[in-house]
């Protein structure tokens, strides 16, 4: 089983996104030289708790600073975008660091729909609900293969030719594994979103008119003990309980969460809607890990982890690498 990072560049009470971003590149350092597979980036907007809105503007700067590690979007929330402008970003990026770029696009709108509404270019009404189509445009220009009677089919020589980035479906739904299935994609399941989504990855496998590729995302904070791991979760813990009372922070401290929590005990227990997480000792942490592969039959898990200080997060990694026994390699500087 592969080990991968999904980051959303969270932002710090008391820090700032410029110092997130910066903590970003400093993370996909260090678990390249650990032997993680892959490092994505997350699109988010207008929230004060997570720093990239820009995926290839990350992604630029990540690749620069590695050399063996895929580097991608996870993902791009393609209905903002032209296809056209997507395919060019990340063929270029391609082309810059060869074999290495990924392009995972989803659905969501990765905001609230005020945020997503300011991201249109045209605002006299709203766009339409049409992704299967930007999909196939997408796919048109990457794989140089759009019916030459159409009005774009010149636009298909991309300025990162001959690489190109390898293209995923994201998804947290059953429909987006249909079309992963339909059009012969790797599909990656955000668990840490959805916890339901085996019969989704088990439909994929079974449909899927390639072979297929599956990868799932899951939510987990490593530290040396499952009390301390418990302790430290508590930051993205009081996060997401805001967030799904439509309060908007960024990642409080350790011990405000632990008192918020404490004070909250009894609405807690209420919610109807809770995210799975796998928190605790490296055993236990390898242990959820993975039980969620074997559910989910993934040939590679993405771990996505929120912590208040950079160097927690940074702790936890390097412990579910150590519990895998993943690889240490050298890291080498980018030509």
């Amino acid at each position: 089983m592969r080990l991968s990072v999904l980051d959303q560049a969270p932002i710090s009470e008391g820090s700032t996104g410029a110092e997130a971003l910066r903590n970003s590149v400093d993370l996909a350092q260090f678990v390249e030289t650990l032997g993680y597979e892959r490092y994505w980036v997350a699109e988010h907007h207008g929230t004060p708790a997570l720093a990239c809105a820009s995926p290839e503007a990350l992604i630029g700067s990540i690749g620069a600073k590695t050399s063996r590690m895929r580097v991608g979007s996870g993902g791009i929330m393609l209905p903002h975008y032209s296809p056209l402008r997507v395919a060019e970003s990340f063929s270029m990026l391609s082309g810059l660091y060869p074999g290495r770029i990924d392009l995972a696009v989803g659905r969501a709108a990765g905001t609230d729909p005020t945020t997503t509404f300011a991201l249109q270019r045209d605002r006299r009404q709203a766009a339409p609900d049409d992704f299967p189509a930007q999909l196939a445009e997408l796919m048109a220009y990457l794989d140089d293969d759009m019916p030459a009677d159409h009005p774009f089919a010149r636009l298909t020589q991309l300025p990162g030719r001959p690489e190109r980035p390898e293209l995923w479906l994201l998804g947290s739904s059953a429909q987006s594994g249909i079309w992963a299935a339909e059009l012969g994609l790797p599909y990656a399941f955000a668990d840490f979103i959805n916890p339901n989504g085996v019969e989704i990855m088990a439909r994929y496998r079974k449909d899927c008119v390639e072979t297929p590729r599956s990868m799932v995302a899951v939510w987990a904070l490593c530290a040396d003990t499952d009390e301390e791991a418990r302790r430290l979760a508590a930051s993205a813990k009081m996060m997401f309980t805001l967030f799904f009372r439509g309060q908007l922070i960024p990642i409080p401290p350790v011990e405000k969460a632990l008192r918020f929590l404490e004070q909250q005990a009894e609405s807690l227990d209420a919610i109807p809607y809770k995210r799975r997480t796998i928190v605790g000792s490296p055993t236990t942490v390898r242990e959820g890990i993975e039980n969620v592969a074997r559910e989910y039959e993934a040939e590679e898990v993405m771990v996505v982890t929120i912590t208040y200080d950079h160097g927690v997060r940074r702790r936890s990694y390097e412990l579910i690498a150590e519990a895998f026994g993943v690889t240490q390699r050298e890291s080498r500087p980018s030509p």
